[in-house]
């Protein structure tokens, strides 16, 4: 148990300095290779910051253990909505000036029913994985498209401003890339080798442990970049790196984990976490759209989300002790 919680606190430090390190060289990396900033903020800091749940997610799921892959991919989702958004606008009260991410809310919302209906039959087979992952495809094509056709979105002006931050040789952002890249894959390991030993030990559910200890640990990179975003004053990136992860964890990541390892879907992933997850999402469309000017998450929608995120994590703690 000893032995478990260092892997599981170790994994999560690892976790973050790489994620970091990883993000920062593939961003710089795009840069030198012409990618247009926008771009780069939607693709490379939005998707990438989701590099660890794709890579915890896949371990889990090759090791056998579905509830820690599913529940660290939803628990994510509902992390970065919930106790990441709400600590950002309490902060500094988001608002959204991009379009592109005024076009991104409702696809969001629309990915987060599709993926309730694909797994309201309680099973995730290799043909719904194989769905799951050319939906994410074809975003990432519109993405791309989108990334082209718009170079002087609002979210294009403040990556660009970071990227100017963040200036490094090609061959410095190369290293940091395949560092980044190494120690995500050994922290992760180390993470989920942990969380399943002390499930395990305390007769918890993976299910459990994947939506709470492991979906904040994975999480750690959008909470670091959104507050330093949002502190900035830069709104628009700090929504975008929620919104990219967020579609990232719903279809690429139980993608990939489905793919791997078809599994059942226990009931309550449908009926409490993704119904959860669903109204948060749908939430934050309606208060980040902006349907009459430009949207804005203030302080005590910040404070309701947070509190959304405090009485959802009490009500599983509680699931556990009253079994």
């Amino acid at each position: 148990m000893v032995l478990a919680s260092l892997s599981v606190l170790l994994g999560l430090a690892l976790l973050l300095w790489s994620a970091d390190r990883f993000v920062e060289g593939a961003a710089v990396t795009a840069k030198h290779l012409g990618m247009p900033p926008l771009l780069i903020g939607m693709v490379i800091i939005g998707f990438g910051t989701s590099a660890p749940e794709m890579v915890v997610s896949a371990i889990a799921a090759f090791q056998g253990n579905p509830g820690l892959a599913l529940g660290n991919a939803y628990g994510s989702n509902i992390t970065n909505i919930a106790l990441i958004l709400g600590l950002t606008a309490i902060i500094s009260p988001i608002a959204v000036h991009s379009s592109v991410l005024r076009k991104e809310l409702p696809i969001l919302a629309g990915v987060t029913v599709f993926a309730v209906v694909m797994l309201l039959d309680g099973e995730l087979t290799r043909m719904d994985a194989w769905t799951f992952l050319g939906v994410f495809a074809a975003l990432v094509g519109w993405t791309i498209w989108q990334g082209l056709r718009e170079r002087s979105d609002a979210l294009a002006g403040e990556v660009a401003q970071e990227l100017d931050n963040a200036r490094m040789p090609l061959r410095r952002a190369l290293l940091w890339l395949g560092v980044g890249l190494v120690f995500l894959i050994i922290s992760s390991r180390m993470l989920v080798w942990g969380s399943v030993e002390i499930a395990h030990a305390l007769g918890v559910s993976d299910l459990i442990i994947g939506l709470t200890i492991v979906a904040v640990g994975t999480s750690l990179p959008e909470l670091a970049s959104s507050i330093i975003a949002a502190r900035k004053g830069e709104h628009d990136l700090a929504l975008g790196n929620i919104i990219g992860s967020n579609l990232f964890n719903t279809l690429a990541v139980v993608g990939i984990a489905g793919a791997i390892h078809p599994m059942l879907v226990p009931p309550e992933v449908i009926t409490r976490d993704m119904m959860v997850m669903g109204l948060l999402t749908l939430s934050l469309f309606v208060i980040g759209y902006g349907f009459r000017g430009p949207g804005r998450i203030n302080r005590i929608e910040g404070l309701l989300l947070l509190a959304c995120y405090v009485g959802y994590t009490a009500y599983l703690i509680g699931t556990v002790f009253g079994a």
